[in-house]
């Protein structure tokens, strides 16, 4: 596996091939950040829509408008340990390809590190995930449609022809 300067061509490809693969990993983990921050985005300007509103409410219009800025904090949170989570995953994958790369071309036998950083990155990544479906569901939870728009309007009467 040594040539004259180092390790031969040949290794340095099968690392490259073996490093690749994760690399697919971070390309998900990074589409899957900008889809959250722009969530976090939208949230903070609903916030700030809602702060807004709240010194020109009473009664029930400031009640809703209360309910819904401390579901918004809540949000906030869930999307920002979400966030967290994606960018540790992607920190452990990235150390993942260091460790494939360092354990290939030395020639030694520890596949369990990059196993575990593996594992530990999916770990991450699914934590993640489930925090992006509690926030969702708090999204959805927080959505307030008055009632007078759940009201259909009464069917037409049936005309009828005389001939």
């Amino acid at each position: 596996m040594e040539g004259e300067f180092g390790p031969d061509l040949a290794a340095v490809i099968s690392v490259l091939q073996t490093a690749l693969t994760p690399a697919f990993l971070l390309v998900a983990v990074g589409s899957l950040l900008n889809v959250l921050t722009g969530r976090l985005a939208r949230i903070v300007d609903r916030s700030r829509d809602l702060q807004r509103e709240y010194p020109n409410t009473e009664g029930i219009a400031h009640e809703r408008i209360v309910r819904e800025l401390r579901i918004i904090e809540k949000r906030m949170r869930v999307v920002g340990s979400s966030i967290l989570f994606a960018v540790l995953s992607a920190i452990s994958v990235c150390v993942m390809i260091v460790a494939l790369f360092v354990l290939g071309l030395t020639n030694t036998p520890a596949a369990w590190v990059a196993v575990a950083l593996f594992m530990l990155a999916l770990a991450l990544l699914s934590a993640c995930l489930f925090q992006f479906v509690r926030e969702i569901r708090l999204a959805t939870y927080a959505i307030y449609v008055p009632e007078e728009y759940l009201e259909l309007p009464p069917p037409p009467k049936p005309t009828v022809r005389t001939t």
